[in-house]
């Protein structure tokens, strides 16, 4: 039988030891590891989950990676055709990573009501288009279908349909601009579907069409669309498969990722991670300091018991073990309230949304949080880890213990 752990239990169950001089200490070093394991777990998993969220809007505009012309042209507005015979077209089976290709193309456009008008551009969009994203965004009616006959059905914001006065139904009449020796052309479209990303940047400037009006407006070919998008199967790679895309396209074409093309939003996010290491860092240290106290005080009062230890022939080593075993106890018990404290907190979060953001900052409507089973064994691991590591130094206090001054009852 392990000696040591045997007496760290009998300390531990002892009722002198609940009602000594150490337990008010202990339970604040208890509850500073509970406190802590709750702020951390509140950190990464409302960091990841922004994170997560604004990156998924994007992604939902974009796609993953951009292709389209080599040229001068930095607007929203699709130009120059590209042909849909490209060999990476359905599926970009040279590269190892992406999951989905489709064609879009884009035109301005000056949406007019009888009291109003909003310049916007139409995103054009074919039977291959990837709705998944906006399945989440979509906040009244359904989405628009496309894989059948030319209909003019179009999916607004919530942004846009607040500010035009639009409901679910209405009509109304869309002007896009062609050449000067000609009048603008006049379409006509009905909303089926309103979606809010939460995203404004993004939801005053899109609505989605059928990719054959803008296809008829530009006189192009069926088989002719602005651009292509790609979507990949793991965003952490996206630097890496855009590099291999770029190589694999003709030399015409050129082919950013959403990380480039909206470089400002990236890196606001990535300060998250900066944000999340450091109050990791404070909250472990801070425990880590509180569980020392609580040890010492622990120590200085089980002194005579090191004592006897001691002088029955016990190493220091063995001794010191007895008080690791003792503080493993306590800071296990402190991850266990901080997990069930925290990831309670979390799931309510998470189905309740109890707590709302500015999405003219944080471009969501309510805290995200991403709950996900490998950073919380990492963090607590690391957690217990770190801790023990940091109570080493004041177990060392034992060795310097004289058996002969410890047991003396005088």
């Amino acid at each position: 039988m392990n000696f040591e752990l045997f007496i760290a239990k009998r300390i531990i169950g002892s009722k002198t030891y609940k009602s000594s001089v150490s337990a008010p200490i202990i339970k604040i070093g208890i509850a500073a590891i509970a406190i802590g394991m709750v702020v951390m777990l509140i950190a990464i998993a409302t960091g990841l989950g922004l994170q997560q969220k604004i990156r998924d809007k994007v992604v939902a505009f974009n796609g993953h990676i951009i292709i389209d012309n080599y040229d001068t042209n930095a607007s929203d507005e699709s130009q120059v055709p590209i042909s849909l015979a490209q060999e990476f077209y359905p599926d970009f089976n040279s590269v190892e990573g992406p999951i989905h290709v489709q064609g879009t193309a884009h035109k301005f456009t000056v949406i007019r009501t009888a009291t109003d008008f909003e310049g916007v551009v139409i995103k054009g969009v074919g039977k291959d288009y990837k709705w998944d994203y906006f399945d989440e965004f979509l906040v009244e009616g359904r989405l628009p279908q496309f894989s059948g006959k030319l209909n003019n059905e179009i999916l607004i914001s919530n942004y846009l349909a607040n500010r035009l006065g639009f409901n679910i139904g209405d009509k109304f009449q869309s002007l896009f601009g062609q050449d000067l020796e000609r009048p603008p052309r006049i379409i006509s479209f009905e909303i089926v579907g309103i979606y809010n990303s939460g995203f404004q940047e993004l939801d005053e400037k899109f609505c989605i069409a059928d990719i054959r009006h803008i296809q008829r407006i530009n006189k192009w070919g069926k088989d002719q669309v602005g651009a292509f998008e790609v979507f990949i199967d793991d965003f952490s790679e996206i630097d890496k498969i855009g590099e291999a895309v770029y190589r694999e396209i003709p030399s015409l074409m050129k082919s950013v990722t959403v990380k480039e093309k909206y470089a400002s939003v990236f890196q606001w996010i990535e300060i998250f991670d900066n944000n999340t290491y450091g109050i990791i860092a404070i909250m472990i240290l801070v425990a880590g300091i509180n569980m020392i106290t609580a040890l010492l005080v622990l120590i200085l009062e089980r002194t005579q018991m090191i004592g006897v230890l001691k002088a029955l022939g016990q190493a220091n080593w063995s001794v010191r073990k007895v008080f690791l075993y003792n503080a493993s106890y306590l800071v296990g018990l402190g991850l266990l309230w901080g997990n069930i404290v925290g990831l309670g907190l979390l799931f309510v979060q998470k189905y309740f949304k109890l707590f709302p953001l500015n999405p003219d900052t944080y471009y969501v409507t309510e805290a995200p949080v991403y709950i996900g089973l490998d950073y919380i064994i990492l963090l607590n691991i690391g957690t217990f880890v770190l801790c023990l590591l940091m109570l080493l130094i004041p177990s060392v206090i034992i060795s310097r213990i004289a058996p002969v001054r410890a047991i003396r009852f005088d």
